[in-house]
């Protein structure tokens, strides 16, 4: 139905009726649409406000999910790294020990990735701190699995290699002694023969006749055969797997630099050249560069009892010569 307008005569004091022109009446029709959407925008901000868009509800959901997937991660790394951490240990305190390897020094395990900022870019995301932390977490499980895996190829080419590590280990004495009688002077401080002072002695002495045979105790190559100083004639047998002797005051040479020689085979005579009293064998052996007790590796010599008394003999120091 038409709308009909009235307007007040204030002469007559009636309601004229009017008629307004198209204008107006489409000026009327624009103002009430553009009130109407103002109140409907109006509306609609206000609910999106409160109870926010389909789409950033959806967000909200999802945002969700990912943090409780990354707390989830975070604890799944957590436990990764203590499996870690054990493969580590039994690594370095059985495996390696077994194999008489180095453990793997903790610098390198531990290794980081300097002082560069490789997180920079995850700082500006929400909830960076946790990101951040899982995704080091990563970083730090991802390279110690490398490591870990570098020193498990290491195990297995020791234990490929453990027969011929067996055969270069020095394992007997280095002199016919079987009842014990050549043992003389032990490893460790006493009293120096010459100088009547407190002196470390770094081998074993095994007194014997000028003209005994001196034996190679293990599988290697001469590094060096010649007069030593002190040490008068004297050879250096480099075994490989970190083990060198050294056989010292001898009276005869009879092996060359470069020369390879294997287990229980003569390579000298006893003899008191260089610092000595009288005659005997000066032994040493090294492992990695630090000096060894020999007499914990005669352990195909001796049996339980032999080896016991000849830690005895040794740590009275017996007769010394050097």
């Amino acid at each position: 139905m038409r709308k009909v307008y009235y307007i007040y005569n204030p002469k007559t004091r009636t309601y004229d009726r009017i008629y307004p022109t198209v204008r107006q009446r489409m000026m009327s029709y624009l103002r009430n649409l553009f009130v109407g959407m103002g109140l409907g925008a109006g509306c609609f901000i206000l609910l999106l406000l409160i109870f926010g868009s389909p789409s950033e509800k959806d967000l909200r959901v999802e945002n969700s999910r990912l943090l409780a997937q990354y707390h989830i991660l975070s604890t799944r790394l957590d436990e990764a790294l203590d499996v870690m951490q054990h493969l580590q240990q039994r690594d370095d305190n059985l495996y390696r020990v077994i194999l008489q390897a180095d453990p793997v020094p903790s610098a390198i395990r531990n290794a980081n990735y300097g002082k560069t900022n490789r997180y920079e870019e995850l700082t500006e995301l929400a909830n960076a701190k946790l990101v951040v932390n899982t995704t080091q977490k990563m970083d730090v499980l991802a390279r110690q699995v490398y490591i870990q895996s570098r020193s498990f190829d290491e195990v297995l080419d020791l234990c490929k290699r453990h027969d011929e590590m067996l055969m270069c280990v020095p394992a007997i004495q280095p002199v016919s002694n079987k009842n014990l009688k050549q043992t003389a002077s032990g490893y460790g401080t006493r009293i120096d023969p010459i100088y009547k002072t407190v002196k470390f002695h770094a081998g074993m002495d095994f007194s014997a006749n000028v003209g005994t045979p001196v034996y190679a105790t293990g599988n290697g190559t001469v590094k060096t055969a010649g007069w030593e100083g002190l040490y008068g004639k004297c050879i250096t047998i480099d075994h490989g797997f970190g083990y060198v002797t050294r056989y010292a005051h001898l009276n005869q040479i009879k092996v060359h630099p470069g020369q390879k020689v294997v287990r229980g085979e003569t390579i000298g005579e006893v003899g008191t050249t260089g610092k000595s009293t009288g005659p005997h064998l000066h032994y040493e052996v090294h492992l990695k560069g630090q000096i060894m007790n020999p007499v914990n590796y005669y352990f195909m010599d001796l049996d339980a009892d032999d080896y016991d008394k000849m830690i005895q003999i040794a740590a009275n120091h017996g007769k010394v010569f050097d």
